[in-house]
């Protein structure tokens, strides 16, 4: 962050042709393409809150609060001066500012307390436009948000915590539920031995007599271990169960949740993840005995939103600081923008971006659905999102960062954090080969699904050949009774790219969704950003990336 009239007449040289940070802006109001996808899917309702928020997390001060909160990452405090353990991570001040505001925006209640259409579609798009100030706090944020369905299955024992949930509130010291204003729900999962294969976990839950349970065992991943309670996975006598675990136990006393260590990550710095062990802890039981997979897959389910958002989030964060920079940088006598093959790396970029939010948008309006159809495509749509748009991510994101050159590469910058957080929701809640798989499974299991994706694509035939062409070998390929795993990536990849190219047809400018199709779906398509070999109208794919 630059600070105030800073010198420019150097000793040795003139400081000049420097654009600048990009700060105290609208992150929302520029957003074109994300503003026709919140008035299509959702409404003026949301277009009016999405605007307060980009207005709030695009001020300098918000900007200042993420570079703080990633530069004093959280730190496990295990005992207290006196020796007695309390196992909790102490966060910058930042960091509890962040989640202030995002609970004051309701980004992770919204969805379950509007009677506005679109609830999920507002979660998606908040949390898509806080992300590009700070990324990690929208973990427990989406965590929050996700537990509801789950916490819902066993509502007379869980209504304080739902209550909790959507009061709007975030209320940060440990203390029992009673007495808080907010609650926080994180999750613990994945175990050393066993990873995304859930049903190797070890951890045991043994009955009491209280009607709770005592868990004994491990978690590899938790995350957001200063939550108010997990939703955990453990073996209980009538098999793998899911069970709500919080930090004050019933009695009132500290639960035996012990925070072994926190993870050095490679990016996500703000959030903590953490390596637990249960000791006797008390946990409450959701669902019956044996059903756990079942249970917690709708919390999975609806964390994948958050991931596919959050991502949106990060890629317009890095598209905007390259347009910035060679908007407001010379090189050869004009800005780097106006040389053609510049416009044409940040025109294909933002190809990709355009296709993103029509992508996102459209599977959180299915999230809100009550018909078995659309619910179907939420489950098909999101998983095809996360697979594909998680992918896209790292690299589109370096991309943006040779925009701007050495200038990109260092940490003085934005482009560093964003491309260290990147990678991450590919890898946390399925990475490809999960999803790639549970796609498989839901075309196998599912005709509804089925049925739903090809509705999607149906009004986008008949006006591009080369997305009918491609529709056609799709179907083709769609049709097999048993895709061969093997090739599950190569399906699941052009699924979700013909999703795309249906959703822009639809509801895209002809010059963004022409350019498109010949640039991801006919078969002379480059690999590179920038490589377009077709002819395509760059200016008008650029003028809805002008940032006032």
């Amino acid at each position: 962050m630059s600070p105030f009239a800073p010198t420019t007449h150097l000793a040795t040289h003139d400081v000049g042709n420097q654009p600048g940070d990009l700060v105290d802006r609208n992150l929302y109001a520029d957003d074109i393409a994300l503003r026709e996808a919140v008035l299509r899917e959702a409404g003026a309702w949301l277009d009016e809150r999405a605007m307060r928020l980009g207005a709030v997390v695009g001020s300098q001060a918000v900007v200042a609060l993420g570079q703080d909160a990633n530069r004093f990452p959280p730190e496990l405090t295990s005992f207290d001066r006196f020796g007695r353990r309390i196992d909790e991570v102490r966060f910058n001040p930042s960091y509890h500012a962040l989640m202030a505001l995002a609970t004051d925006h309701e980004i992770h209640s919204l969805a379950w307390t509007t009677r506005q259409p679109g609830g999920h579609v507002a979660h998606a798009a908040l949390l898509a436009v806080f992300a590009q100030s700070e990324a990690g706090t929208m973990c427990p944020i989406n965590m929050t948000y996700a537990a509801v369905p789950a916490l819902r299955v066993e509502p007379n024992l869980t209504a304080a915590w739902i209550a909790k949930v959507l009061s709007g509130c975030y209320d940060a010291p440990l203390r029992p539920i009673e007495g808080k204003a907010g609650v926080t729900l994180g999750m613990a999962m994945t175990e050393k031995q066993g990873g995304s294969d859930v049903r190797a976990n070890t951890t045991r839950a043994d009955a009491r007599q209280d009607g709770t349970y005592g868990l004994i065992g491990h978690k590899w991943f938790c995350s957001a271990p200063m939550s108010d309670g997990f939703l955990t996975l453990a073996q209980a006598p009538g098999g793998l169960t899911c069970f709500l675990v919080p930090r004050i136990a019933p009695d009132s006393t500290r639960n035996g949740i012990h925070l072994m260590r926190l993870k050095d990550k490679l990016g996500n710095r703000s959030n903590a993840s953490a390596e637990i062990e249960y000791e006797d802890a008390a946990a409450f039981r959701l669902g019956p005995e044996g059903s756990g997979v079942k249970v917690i897959i709708d919390m999975v389910h609806h964390t994948r939103l958050g991931t596919i958002a959050c991502t949106l989030g990060i890629m317009r964060a890095a598209l905007s600081q390259a347009v910035h920079h060679t908007s407001r940088r010379m090189a050869f006598g004009k800005p780097l923008i106006a040389h053609p093959l510049m416009t044409a790396v940040l025109a294909d970029l933002a190809l990709d971006y355009e296709a993103a939010v029509v992508l996102v948008m459209r599977v959180a309006r299915a999230f809100s659905a009550t018909d078995e159809s659309e619910r179907a495509f939420a489950r098909l749509g999101v998983a095809l999102a996360k697979y594909w748009l998680t992918k896209r991510c790292s690299n589109f994101v370096y991309e943006a960062m040779e925009c701007l050159g050495g200038a990109g590469y260092v940490e003085d910058g934005p482009m560093p954090r964003l491309y260290r957080e990147a990678p991450l929701n590919a890898i946390w809640e399925g990475s490809g080969n999960v999803i790639a798989l549970d796609v498989l499974r839901t075309l196998a299991r599912e005709p509804a699904a089925r049925a739903a994706y090809e509705a999607e694509l149906a009004p986008a035939l008949g006006i591009h050949a080369a997305f009918d062409s491609a529709a056609q070998i799709l179907r083709e390929a769609m049709s097999e009774t048993a895709p061969a795993e093997a090739r599950a990536r190569h399906l699941v990849e052009r699924m979700a790219v013909m999703l795309q190219g249906a959703l822009l047809i639809r509801y895209a400018p002809s010059a963004v969704s022409d350019a498109f199709c010949m640039a991801r779906i006919a078969s002379d398509h480059a690999f590179s950003y920038g490589a377009l070999a077709c002819n395509v109208d760059l200016g008008a794919i650029m003028d809805r990336q002008t940032l006032r």
